[in-house]
């Protein structure tokens, strides 16, 4: 395996381990169709095809498209909250 490869799958194991627990949301991808989070999708599409794998980029898109669908919902009154991942930067901040 490639030294960068390994050092982005370390990277997502970091992310995974240390931040997510703590960020009070989840994947948006994930929370509305449920599955796997992206981290843990990039991290199966690096290992099996690599980092120029075209499912990369695809994966934040339906994410971000979904995102912007779950933020367009109205729950009680009120915007969802807190399902964003795939804002402008490919880290997690919460939305609305």
């Amino acid at each position: 395996m490639p030294l960068l490869q390994r050092f982005a799958l370390i990277g997502i194991t970091l992310y995974q381990r240390w931040l997510s627990p703590h960020k009070g949301f989840r994947c948006a991808h994930a929370a509305l169709y449920g599955g796997v989070s992206c981290s843990a999708a990039i991290a199966r599409i690096i290992e099996q095809e690599g980092l120029n794998s075209l499912a990369i980029p695809a994966r934040f898109a339906a994410c971000r498209q979904t995102s912007g669908h779950l933020s367009r919902q109205v729950t009680g009154g009120a915007r969802m909250r807190g399902v964003c991942c795939c804002g402008p930067l490919p880290i997690p901040f919460r939305c609305g």
